[in-house]
């Protein structure tokens, strides 16, 4: 096959900028693309574990087969994202999956709430990395879907909640990462 005619994972960046790896507790909160949170809990492997939390259930159904697409094992929960039903402390790293534009959509008290409950479940300097939309410029906002919520700077919110060296990792394919370090 040509080079040019390989196909290459759409999930690859994603996995790559949460820098997930075998062994680790993964969280999951939110499932706009079900591909994706699949691509990503693979990386756990049988060492790790991976749980999502999802506020309905056609985000519980997209995020089964997301998982059971890529061979991932995920509990998969529906839930308030404002009260996670998971234990404190558990997670080396929480992913919250603004790409449908969650963040902006909820009121600022439940952002807050939400944000506190990633860091309640976070092991001492864990990591939570909101994953959000960006309008994509050029022949990329031609043949991509637009992002279906407002954007939404997560910076702030996680810094005020007790996250530190919260930080922009990058934007590149529509998508970008913001990363923080529970205090």
């Amino acid at each position: 096959m040509a080079p040019f005619l390989r196909k290459t994972d759409p999930h690859a960046l994603a996995v790559a900028m949460t820098t997930v790896k075998m062994g680790d507790q993964l969280l999951h909160i939110a499932c706009v693309d079900g591909a994706r949170l699949g691509a990503i809990a693979v990386k756990v492997g049988l060492s790790g574990r991976a749980v999502a939390v999802v506020p309905d259930d056609s985000s519980a159904v997209r995020a089964r087969r997301g998982a059971a697409e890529a061979g991932a094992l995920v509990d998969v929960h529906v839930a308030p994202l404002t009260a996670l039903p998971v234990e404190d402390h558990a997670f080396d790293l929480a992913i919250i999956d603004d790409t449908g534009g969650l963040l902006a959509t909820m009121r600022p008290e439940a952002r807050v709430a939400m944000v506190r409950e990633a860091a309640r479940v976070l092991k001492p300097r864990g990591r939570v990395i909101v994953i959000g939309a960006v309008p994509r410029g050029g022949l990329g906002a031609i043949f991509t879907r637009a992002q279906s919520g407002p954007p939404f700077d997560p910076q702030p919110s996680l810094e005020a909640d007790g996250f530190r060296f919260v930080r922009l990792l990058g934007e590149r394919e529509g998508l970008k990462f913001v990363e923080g370090l529970k205090a």
